[in-house]
């Protein structure tokens, strides 16, 4: 493994994506950036003149005409850009297009509250023409949210105030990712190196206790001394959510989240529900855990350590993708074609080079083929980010070239449930060919830790922000005290067998998503409907297969509840955690039997 970072000049095109596909040069971008503002300007015309058919259907055409070239230049400026972030070229292309992108929400602001505001028994009669078909969706959403809207003048004000009810946000951000300086801990060889947010993750998981404990202890000391002050701003920011969803006529703030994706209050009760009545695999995975470790009891700052460090097992790009596909095999033979076509003709920037993004995603226009970035390094783990990303880019392709513009974008609901599936075909596959008792513990400790940190951690986030929205609902007031007690009264039932310092208390004063309500939740019933799908495929179900693929196609046509039903996955019952949560207890028999 070459430790020399590359320039991207010498790397070679076949591991570049391809971004001539989309535009040949700047001058082909700044043309379509300049078009948006010709049609942003037409578009105005139409304020005040929705009163009829034609011309909302003209109106509805323009703004889709705009939001795909409006897309389309925003989606080329970041992904040049996260080639080379030190392009300054391409600084001042993404600089330009996020002012166009202002510019062009401003211009759109008008446009549905005046659809609210007309009859909808008319708007629901144009969405039966033929003409109108693929805006019926829309129309339905637009009847939907019509009593949760307020009167022209009140959305105005509301609006007004969105910087105020974002400062909560914001202020977290700024003290966490700026302002909170934490100390040095010293590492495995004996050096003392500054701790930041991304050197906590890499101490976490280092192999010596010690250092684990002294990064644990460090950092939690320093929330501590402001737990106050982030007390404020979590109070502050779920005091928002509650008022925001009083004054739009919801029943809570978790009914006004979810509402959005038409999710109803059950489904994320359920999801509690079902990860309590399976709590015991956790504890299990736990005592597990304790004696691979060989440890006489478990602290929080050794759940993360990786029971086997990575595999020596080096792979070559070019064997990751024949994993791969391997490993996607049961998807059938279209898939995997499509797939590849997109491999070998400039959807992937596989190597790192200096400049570069770091991490991995996939993105893509409406109109154009999907992109994925990597910054693959060669080991198992970069297979399984292959794999992930490759989900999202077929989800992505299918959805773009089976439905309209408009019915296109697949909701956040959904969006990791396809990625998920890859990984989980992959890890049946893997566990099927390997014969080493360290590789198969590997990947076993790797998806054990998938089902603790994606279904388990995140449904104990959102029991935590039920449990403070009902308090300040409630009249209840946000205490520093309240919140320790309450987080540490979770983590008391949750990760039973595990030594409960007094610092976890205070891990909720560093959540980010805390201040982005009811969101994490969808990690885990995303995870566990890509379990439920990925165990249907894989047992011969007659349809399954199909059922997903027609999912894939469906982007956002309908309610992320009915695509998923379609699929073969009811998320309004409790029945697919309970079954993802059966799956983790079968995996967990599989890591109990492997020689350790």
């Amino acid at each position: 493994m070459n430790s020399n970072i590359k320039n991207r000049d010498e790397i070679e095109d076949r591991y570049k994506w391809n971004l001539g596909a989309m535009y040949k040069s700047l001058e082909e971008v700044k043309q379509d950036m300049a078009k948006v503002q010709e049609l942003l300007e037409q578009f105005k015309s139409y304020g005040g003149r929705l009163d009829n058919r034609e011309t909302i259907l003209e109106a509805l055409l323009l703004q889709d005409q705009c939001d795909q070239l409006m897309e389309k230049c925003y989606t080329f400026a970041h992904m040049r850009l996260d080639q080379d972030n030190t392009n300054t070229e391409s600084l001042a292309l993404f600089d330009q297009v996020k002012t166009l992108y202002v510019f062009y929400s401003e211009t759109f602001s008008f446009f549905i509250p005046e659809l609210m505001k007309l009859d909808y028994a008319h708007l629901q009669s144009y969405g039966q023409e033929e003409k109108f078909q693929d805006y019926r969706h829309f129309i339905k959403e637009i009847g939907r949210n019509k009593e949760h809207i307020l009167s022209e003048s009140e959305e105005r004000i509301l609006s007004s105030f969105g910087e105020l009810a974002g400062a909560p946000k914001s202020i977290f951000q700024i003290l966490n990712n700026a302002d909170l300086k934490f100390g040095t801990v010293t590492n495995e060889k004996n050096e003392p190196l500054e701790l930041t947010h991304g050197r906590y993750q890499l101490f976490m998981q280092s192999g010596s206790r010690k250092v684990r404990q002294a990064a644990y202890n460090e950092l939690y000391r320093v929330y501590t001394s402001f737990k106050n002050t982030i007390a404020q701003t979590l109070g502050n920011s779920v005091k928002k959510d509650c008022l925001w969803a009083r004054l739009r006529k919801h029943n809570s703030a978790l009914e006004a989240s979810l509402f959005a994706d038409n999710v109803s209050v059950s489904v994320y009760q359920q999801l509690i529900q079902a990860v309590h009545n399976n709590i015991g695999y956790l504890h299990k995975y736990i005592d597990f855990r304790r004696q691979v470790m060989k440890l006489p009891e478990l602290h929080m700052y050794d759940l993360y350590v990786p029971l086997v460090t990575e595999l020596n097992k080096e792979y070559s790009y070019e064997e990751a993708v024949e994993t791969m596909y391997q490993g996607l095999s049961h998807l059938g033979e279209t898939y995997l074609q499509d797939l590849k076509q997109g491999l070998e003709n400039g959807w992937v920037d596989v190597f790192e080079n200096k400049g570069k993004t770091s991490g991995a995603y996939s993105t893509g226009a409406y109109g154009s083929h999907p992109y994925i970035l990597l910054n693959f390094n060669h080991t198992m783990n970069d297979v399984f980010t292959l794999a992930h990303e490759a989900g999202h880019a077929m989800h992505t392709y299918y959805s773009h070239r089976n439905q309209p513009y408009r019915n296109a974008s697949y909701t956040i609901f959904l969006a990791e449930v396809a990625s998920t599936l890859n990984e989980n075909l992959l890890i049946h596959y893997l566990l099927g060919q390997t014969t080493q008792p360290k590789e198969k513990l590997f990947l076993l400790n790797y998806n054990l830790e998938q089902y603790r940190t994606t279904v388990y951690r995140q449904t104990m986030f959102a029991e935590f922000e039920k449990m403070i929205h009902e308090r300040v609902e409630q009249g209840g007031s946000l205490t520093p005290d309240s919140l320790c007690e309450m987080y540490y009264d979770l983590n008391k039932f949750y990760y039973q067998g595990v030594v409960l310092d007094d610092e976890i208390a205070m891990e909720w004063a560093r959540i980010p998503h805390f201040y982005n309500a009811f969101y994490v939740y969808k990690y885990a019933t995303g995870f566990s409907a890509a379990v439920a799908l990925a165990n249907q495929i894989l047992s011969g179900e007659p349809e399954a297969r199909a059922r997903y693929l027609e999912f894939l196609s469906s982007g956002g046509k309908d309610y992320p509840l009915e695509l998923l039903k379609k699929a073969g996955v009811n998320m309004e019952t409790p029945q697919p955690v309970e079954e993802c949560l059966r799956t983790f207890g079968q995996r967990l028999e599989m890591a109990i039997q492997v020689p350790h």
